[in-house]
Protein backbone atom coordinates (compact mmCIF):
# COMPACT_ATOMS: atom_id res chain seq x y z
CA UNK A 1 0.00 0.00 0.00
CA UNK A 2 2.94 2.33 1.04
CA UNK A 3 4.72 1.37 -1.79
CA UNK A 4 1.50 2.37 -4.57
CA UNK A 5 1.46 5.63 -2.05
CA UNK A 6 4.76 6.65 -2.62
CA UNK A 7 4.41 5.85 -6.94
CA UNK A 8 1.07 7.60 -7.36
CA UNK A 9 3.45 10.57 -5.45
CA UNK A 10 6.50 10.15 -8.17
CA UNK A 11 4.43 10.15 -10.56
CA UNK A 12 2.13 13.28 -10.01
CA UNK A 13 5.31 14.62 -9.06
CA UNK A 14 7.23 13.90 -12.16
CA UNK A 15 4.21 14.75 -14.25
CA UNK A 16 3.96 18.12 -12.78
CA UNK A 17 7.79 18.84 -13.35
CA UNK A 18 6.94 17.68 -17.32
CA UNK A 19 4.45 19.63 -17.91
CA UNK A 20 6.28 22.87 -16.21
CA UNK A 21 9.14 22.42 -18.44
CA UNK A 22 6.88 21.62 -21.31
CA UNK A 23 5.31 25.34 -20.90
CA UNK A 24 9.03 26.74 -20.48
CA UNK A 25 9.93 24.86 -23.37
CA UNK A 26 6.75 26.89 -25.45
CA UNK A 27 7.57 30.40 -23.79
CA UNK A 28 11.12 30.18 -24.62
CA UNK A 29 10.18 29.11 -28.41
CA UNK A 30 7.86 31.81 -29.10
CA UNK A 31 9.79 34.45 -28.09
CA UNK A 32 13.48 33.19 -29.08
CA UNK A 33 13.35 35.22 -32.17
CA UNK A 34 13.05 38.16 -30.23
CA UNK A 35 16.00 40.99 -30.80
CA UNK A 36 17.32 41.95 -27.50
CA UNK A 37 19.29 45.39 -27.17
CA UNK A 38 21.86 45.25 -24.31
CA UNK A 39 20.88 48.31 -22.06
CA UNK A 40 18.23 49.56 -23.36
CA UNK A 41 14.49 50.16 -22.11
CA UNK A 42 12.02 48.58 -23.83
CA UNK A 43 8.24 49.05 -24.20
CA UNK A 44 5.21 47.45 -26.04
CA UNK A 45 2.71 49.36 -28.40
CA UNK A 46 -1.00 48.10 -28.98
CA UNK A 47 -3.65 49.46 -30.76
CA UNK A 48 -7.54 49.12 -31.60
CA UNK A 49 -7.92 46.50 -28.85
CA UNK A 50 -10.95 46.69 -26.44
CA UNK A 51 -13.43 44.17 -27.29
CA UNK A 52 -14.30 42.16 -24.16
CA UNK A 53 -11.50 39.41 -25.29
CA UNK A 54 -13.44 38.49 -28.28
CA UNK A 55 -11.68 37.98 -32.25
CA UNK A 56 -7.46 37.51 -31.33
CA UNK A 57 -7.36 40.01 -28.27
CA UNK A 58 -6.72 37.08 -25.52
CA UNK A 59 -4.37 35.82 -28.19
CA UNK A 60 -2.38 39.24 -28.48
CA UNK A 61 -2.48 39.64 -24.86
CA UNK A 62 -0.92 36.08 -24.16
CA UNK A 63 1.88 36.74 -26.93
CA UNK A 64 2.34 40.51 -25.23
CA UNK A 65 3.32 38.79 -21.63
CA UNK A 66 5.52 36.11 -23.42
CA UNK A 67 7.48 39.19 -25.06
CA UNK A 68 7.45 41.48 -22.36
CA UNK A 69 8.61 39.03 -19.43
CA UNK A 70 11.21 38.35 -22.54
CA UNK A 71 12.75 41.47 -22.86
CA UNK A 72 11.91 42.96 -19.56
CA UNK A 73 9.14 45.96 -20.58
CA UNK A 74 9.46 48.53 -18.79
CA UNK A 75 5.68 49.84 -19.47
CA UNK A 76 2.65 49.60 -22.66
CA UNK A 77 1.57 52.11 -24.88
CA UNK A 78 -1.84 52.35 -26.53
CA UNK A 79 -2.32 54.30 -29.43
CA UNK A 80 -6.37 54.46 -28.93
CA UNK A 81 -9.70 52.47 -29.48
CA UNK A 82 -9.00 51.35 -26.23
CA UNK A 83 -12.98 50.24 -25.97
CA UNK A 84 -15.26 49.34 -28.62
CA UNK A 85 -18.17 50.35 -29.77
CA UNK A 86 -18.80 53.41 -27.70
CA UNK A 87 -16.01 54.21 -25.09
CA UNK A 88 -16.86 53.29 -21.40
CA UNK A 89 -19.82 54.48 -19.52
CA UNK A 90 -18.03 55.05 -16.29
CA UNK A 91 -15.20 54.25 -14.45
CA UNK A 92 -17.67 51.16 -13.06
CA UNK A 93 -18.51 50.20 -16.54
CA UNK A 94 -18.26 46.89 -16.79
CA UNK A 95 -15.86 46.93 -19.96
CA UNK A 96 -13.03 47.54 -17.44
CA UNK A 97 -12.81 44.35 -16.41
CA UNK A 98 -14.32 42.45 -19.82
CA UNK A 99 -11.76 44.31 -22.03
CA UNK A 100 -8.74 45.31 -20.28
CA UNK A 101 -8.33 43.78 -16.77
CA UNK A 102 -9.21 40.31 -17.60
CA UNK A 103 -7.91 40.05 -20.84
CA UNK A 104 -4.24 41.78 -19.59
CA UNK A 105 -4.00 40.03 -16.35
CA UNK A 106 -0.33 38.69 -16.41
CA UNK A 107 1.99 39.70 -13.99
CA UNK A 108 4.73 40.58 -16.95
CA UNK A 109 1.83 43.41 -17.76
CA UNK A 110 1.78 44.70 -14.37
CA UNK A 111 3.42 47.76 -15.71
CA UNK A 112 2.40 51.11 -16.79
CA UNK A 113 0.01 51.64 -19.62
CA UNK A 114 0.71 54.74 -20.92
CA UNK A 115 -2.82 55.87 -22.95
CA UNK A 116 -3.82 57.04 -25.73
CA UNK A 117 -7.61 58.23 -27.05
CA UNK A 118 -8.76 56.99 -30.05
CA UNK A 119 -12.17 58.04 -31.90
CA UNK A 120 -14.16 54.92 -30.28
CA UNK A 121 -12.90 55.88 -26.99
CA UNK A 122 -14.65 59.47 -28.54
CA UNK A 123 -17.98 57.59 -28.62
CA UNK A 124 -18.70 57.12 -24.69
CA UNK A 125 -17.08 59.14 -21.41
CA UNK A 126 -13.46 60.41 -21.81
CA UNK A 127 -13.55 61.63 -18.60
CA UNK A 128 -13.50 58.10 -17.48
CA UNK A 129 -11.01 56.75 -19.10
CA UNK A 130 -8.82 60.13 -17.48
CA UNK A 131 -10.78 59.35 -14.04
CA UNK A 132 -9.79 55.40 -14.33
CA UNK A 133 -6.05 56.45 -13.86
CA UNK A 134 -7.17 57.03 -10.17
CA UNK A 135 -8.76 53.53 -10.22
CA UNK A 136 -5.67 51.87 -11.14
CA UNK A 137 -2.19 51.69 -10.97
CA UNK A 138 -0.99 50.77 -14.09
CA UNK A 139 -3.51 52.78 -16.25
CA UNK A 140 -1.70 56.48 -16.99
CA UNK A 141 -4.01 58.97 -18.80
CA UNK A 142 -3.49 62.27 -16.67
CA UNK A 143 -5.80 64.55 -19.25
CA UNK A 144 -6.78 64.23 -23.18
CA UNK A 145 -2.94 65.20 -24.19
CA UNK A 146 0.47 65.16 -22.01
CA UNK A 147 3.88 64.27 -21.95
CA UNK A 148 6.18 61.31 -20.82
CA UNK A 149 10.18 61.96 -20.31
CA UNK A 150 11.66 58.48 -20.57
CA UNK A 151 15.40 58.28 -19.11
CA UNK A 152 17.76 55.43 -20.25
CA UNK A 153 20.16 53.84 -19.34
CA UNK A 154 22.96 55.94 -19.60
CA UNK A 155 20.97 59.02 -18.01
CA UNK A 156 19.74 60.61 -21.59
CA UNK A 157 16.18 61.24 -21.98
CA UNK A 158 13.71 60.69 -24.53
CA UNK A 159 10.65 62.63 -24.79
CA UNK A 160 6.92 60.97 -25.09
CA UNK A 161 4.24 63.46 -26.07
CA UNK A 162 0.64 62.10 -26.41
CA UNK A 163 -1.39 63.77 -28.71
CA UNK A 164 -5.28 63.85 -29.22
CA UNK A 165 -6.27 63.60 -32.70
CA UNK A 166 -10.06 62.79 -32.97
CA UNK A 167 -10.55 66.66 -32.47
CA UNK A 168 -8.53 67.57 -35.46
CA UNK A 169 -10.96 65.38 -37.76
CA UNK A 170 -13.36 67.80 -39.04
CA UNK A 171 -15.75 64.71 -40.39
CA UNK A 172 -16.30 63.89 -36.35
CA UNK A 173 -17.77 67.28 -36.31
CA UNK A 174 -20.98 66.22 -38.26
CA UNK A 175 -21.13 62.56 -36.79
CA UNK A 176 -23.71 63.35 -34.52
CA UNK A 177 -24.04 61.19 -31.29
CA UNK A 178 -22.01 61.12 -28.20
CA UNK A 179 -18.29 61.78 -30.31
CA UNK A 180 -19.75 65.11 -31.89
CA UNK A 181 -20.39 66.65 -28.37
CA UNK A 182 -17.28 65.63 -27.40
CA UNK A 183 -14.97 67.21 -30.01
CA UNK A 184 -16.73 70.02 -29.76
CA UNK A 185 -15.28 70.58 -25.69
CA UNK A 186 -12.13 70.24 -26.95
CA UNK A 187 -9.33 73.25 -28.18
CA UNK A 188 -7.42 72.41 -30.44
CA UNK A 189 -5.83 76.02 -31.36
CA UNK A 190 -4.54 75.21 -27.73
CA UNK A 191 -3.52 71.51 -27.91
CA UNK A 192 -1.63 72.36 -31.22
CA UNK A 193 0.15 75.56 -29.34
CA UNK A 194 1.28 72.35 -26.70
CA UNK A 195 2.56 70.21 -29.27
CA UNK A 196 5.07 72.89 -31.01
CA UNK A 197 6.00 74.05 -27.43
CA UNK A 198 7.29 71.05 -26.00
CA UNK A 199 8.72 69.93 -29.34
CA UNK A 200 10.70 73.26 -30.09
CA UNK A 201 11.69 73.31 -26.85
CA UNK A 202 12.98 69.88 -26.74
CA UNK A 203 16.47 69.97 -28.63
CA UNK A 204 18.90 70.14 -26.73
CA UNK A 205 16.99 68.06 -23.81
CA UNK A 206 16.06 64.65 -25.38
CA UNK A 207 17.53 62.02 -27.77
CA UNK A 208 14.81 61.18 -29.40
CA UNK A 209 11.59 62.44 -29.84
CA UNK A 210 8.19 60.17 -30.08
CA UNK A 211 4.87 61.45 -30.68
CA UNK A 212 2.22 58.90 -29.89
CA UNK A 213 -1.01 59.55 -31.66
CA UNK A 214 -4.49 57.87 -33.13
CA UNK A 215 -4.82 58.53 -36.83
CA UNK A 216 -2.12 57.95 -38.85
CA UNK A 217 -1.04 60.57 -41.14
CA UNK A 218 0.10 58.10 -43.72
CA UNK A 219 -1.46 54.31 -45.15
CA UNK A 220 -1.69 51.44 -47.72
CA UNK A 221 -5.07 50.07 -45.86
CA UNK A 222 -8.27 51.15 -45.77
CA UNK A 223 -7.75 54.53 -45.35
CA UNK A 224 -5.16 55.11 -47.97
CA UNK A 225 -7.07 57.98 -49.46
CA UNK A 226 -9.28 59.10 -46.86
CA UNK A 227 -9.62 62.60 -46.49
CA UNK A 228 -9.44 62.01 -42.30
CA UNK A 229 -6.09 60.61 -43.15
CA UNK A 230 -5.14 63.30 -45.59
CA UNK A 231 -5.96 66.03 -43.09
CA UNK A 232 -3.86 64.86 -40.30
CA UNK A 233 -1.19 64.46 -42.70
CA UNK A 234 -1.37 68.24 -43.83
CA UNK A 235 -1.77 69.36 -39.80
CA UNK A 236 0.99 66.82 -38.36
CA UNK A 237 4.04 66.30 -41.04
CA UNK A 238 5.02 69.39 -41.76
CA UNK A 239 5.09 70.07 -37.55
CA UNK A 240 6.90 66.90 -37.10
CA UNK A 241 9.82 67.55 -39.62
CA UNK A 242 10.19 71.22 -38.47
CA UNK A 243 10.90 69.95 -34.97
CA UNK A 244 12.57 66.59 -36.45
CA UNK A 245 10.38 63.99 -34.67
CA UNK A 246 11.82 60.72 -35.16
CA UNK A 247 8.66 58.72 -34.96
CA UNK A 248 5.03 58.93 -34.83
CA UNK A 249 3.40 55.54 -33.22
CA UNK A 250 -0.20 55.75 -34.37
CA UNK A 251 -3.39 53.19 -34.91
CA UNK A 252 -6.78 53.35 -36.54
CA UNK A 253 -6.23 51.23 -39.61
CA UNK A 254 -6.45 47.66 -38.42
CA UNK A 255 -2.99 46.08 -39.62
CA UNK A 256 0.95 46.91 -39.03
CA UNK A 257 2.68 49.14 -41.21
CA UNK A 258 5.90 50.91 -41.07
CA UNK A 259 6.19 53.83 -43.38
CA UNK A 260 8.57 56.19 -44.40
CA UNK A 261 7.74 58.66 -47.20
CA UNK A 262 10.88 59.74 -49.39
CA UNK A 263 12.58 62.85 -47.75
CA UNK A 264 10.85 62.79 -44.24
CA UNK A 265 12.51 62.52 -41.26
CA UNK A 266 9.59 60.88 -38.94
CA UNK A 267 8.94 57.22 -39.16
CA UNK A 268 5.06 56.19 -38.85
CA UNK A 269 4.49 53.16 -37.31
CA UNK A 270 1.25 52.02 -37.07
CA UNK A 271 0.18 49.24 -34.79
CA UNK A 272 -3.75 48.83 -34.74
CA UNK A 273 -4.62 44.86 -34.75
CA UNK A 274 -5.05 44.61 -30.80
CA UNK A 275 -7.84 42.09 -31.83
CA UNK A 276 -9.31 42.46 -35.02
CA UNK A 277 -7.91 42.67 -38.66
CA UNK A 278 -8.81 44.32 -42.21
CA UNK A 279 -6.42 44.24 -45.67
CA UNK A 280 -3.90 46.18 -46.64
CA UNK A 281 -1.68 47.03 -48.63
CA UNK A 282 0.90 49.87 -49.44
CA UNK A 283 1.73 53.61 -50.36
CA UNK A 284 4.58 55.74 -50.73
CA UNK A 285 7.18 55.18 -48.59
CA UNK A 286 5.79 51.87 -47.00
CA UNK A 287 8.02 49.85 -45.71
CA UNK A 288 6.32 46.95 -44.18
CA UNK A 289 2.45 46.25 -44.28
CA UNK A 290 0.56 43.05 -43.13
CA UNK A 291 -2.97 41.95 -41.84
CA UNK A 292 -2.06 40.28 -38.94
CA UNK A 293 -2.83 40.43 -34.94
CA UNK A 294 -0.06 41.96 -33.36
CA UNK A 295 1.62 44.35 -31.90
CA UNK A 296 4.95 45.93 -31.49
CA UNK A 297 8.14 46.27 -29.49
CA UNK A 298 10.76 49.25 -29.25
CA UNK A 299 14.10 48.96 -27.48
CA UNK A 300 15.34 52.72 -26.83
CA UNK A 301 19.33 53.27 -26.38
CA UNK A 302 21.01 56.92 -26.93
CA UNK A 303 21.60 56.05 -30.24
CA UNK A 304 19.42 53.49 -31.57
CA UNK A 305 15.86 52.63 -31.81
CA UNK A 306 15.14 49.15 -32.50
CA UNK A 307 11.19 48.13 -33.64
CA UNK A 308 9.71 44.57 -34.00
CA UNK A 309 6.53 43.35 -35.02
CA UNK A 310 5.05 40.69 -33.93
CA UNK A 311 1.91 37.47 -34.20
CA UNK A 312 0.13 35.85 -31.70
CA UNK A 313 2.70 32.77 -32.36
CA UNK A 314 5.26 35.04 -31.34
CA UNK A 315 6.96 35.51 -35.12
CA UNK A 316 9.01 38.19 -35.57
CA UNK A 317 7.40 40.07 -38.76
CA UNK A 318 9.45 42.73 -39.67
CA UNK A 319 12.15 44.98 -37.89
CA UNK A 320 13.68 48.63 -38.28
CA UNK A 321 15.89 50.35 -37.03
CA UNK A 322 16.63 53.96 -36.32
CA UNK A 323 20.13 55.46 -35.68
CA UNK A 324 21.63 58.54 -34.54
Amino acid sequence: MKKTALLILFFLWYSNGFAQAEIQKQEKSATSELQIIKKSTNFLVLGDFGRNGEFHQKEVAAQMSKTASTIDAKFVVTVGDNFYPNGVGSTQDPQWEKSFEDVYHQHSLHEDWLICLGNHDYNGNIQAQIDYSKVSRRWKLPSNYYKEIITLEDGSKALLLFVDTTPFIKSYYTKGKEIEENVKKQDTIAQKKWIVNNLKNSDSDFKWKIVVGHHPMYSGGKRKDNKDTKDIEKLFAPIFEEYKVDAYLCGHEHDLQVIKPKNRHTVQYLSGTGCTVRPTGITEGTLFAVSEPGFMTFSVTPELILTQLIDTNGKILFKHELKK
